[in-house]
């Protein structure tokens, strides 16, 4: 063998062993951010999954809002991405715990149920104002002493929480998409899509609670929705309870 196909043979060998490295690094890091993504969703590989629906509040049916079907679409596309399933059911018939499977669930409390139960349970510092007959507040969020009211397709808010059971052997979490309006359930969904690996990074398996802002839906759609607070503290902790008022006693 001359010392040109020495050459050649060595250069050949060179450039297999560098792709076949190339390869098994590219492989490494794409399981790894795999797994990653997994731990955070509570999704191993073939695990099972919960989407849980709401019905839309304007439609005397039991219909789902097209940007709530949006919303299971994103969702449906992450949990694939993880190497689980799904089953999709609709508020009113999801009796069962939480912790076993992870959840996710979409909507308002007044029209999911589900949603009304977990914030009962687990987010006892939310309440958010259901009664159309009280003017500017209605639909507003109270968050601890804080109000964000809502102005439909200018500035309209979303809680994004990502929640554990806190029991043993129950790891599984429970992400809640709580908007104002559905198209801030879509814009929820969508930022969990886009933000996932940054707040794994910040919260790890962790739970967290997370206010945003859907700026312009009328013309930007789901698309612009900024971080306004993390406000995991004051929605965890109870409401505190309205002084009784005084009542004056006039001495005669």
């Amino acid at each position: 063998m001359n010392d040109d196909v020495r050459n050649i043979v060595l250069g050949v060998v060179a450039a297999g062993l560098s792709a076949a490295l190339g390869w098994l690094a590219r492989t490494y890091l794409w399981k790894r951010k795999l797994r990653r993504k997994q731990a955070f969703f509570g999704l191993p590989d073939n695990s099972e999954s919960l989407l849980v629906v709401n019905r839309d509040a304007g439609s005397p049916d039991l219909a789902v809002h097209r940007y709530d079907v949006f919303a299971l679409l994103e969702l449906s596309a992450l949990i694939k991405d993880c190497g689980a399933h799904a089953e999709v059911i609709t508020q009113d018939v999801a009796r069962q715990g939480f912790g076993e499977r992870t959840e996710f669930c979409v909507g308002g409390p007044s029209s999911n149920r589900r949603m009304a139960a977990h914030m009962h349970a687990m987010l006892p510092g939310v309440r958010v104002n259901n009664d159309p007959e009280s003017g500017p507040d209605w639909l507003a969020f109270q968050i601890g002493s804080e109000r964000y009211r809502v102005e439909k397709g200018v500035s309209e808010h979303v809680l994004l929480a990502r929640l554990t059971a806190g029991q043993p052997g129950l790891s599984r979490p429970v992400f809640l998409f709580c908007g104002q309006t559905a198209i801030t359930n879509q814009a929820a969904t969508r930022y969990l899509a886009r933000n996932h690996e940054r707040l794994a990074r910040k919260y790890g398996n962790n739970g967290f609670v997370l206010l945003l802002k859907v700026v312009n839906s009328q013309a930007y759609g789901p698309d612009v929705a900024e971080l306004v607070a993390d406000v995991t503290r004051a929605a965890q902790a109870p409401l505190p309870t309205p002084a009784a008022p005084r009542n004056s006693h006039r001495s005669s």
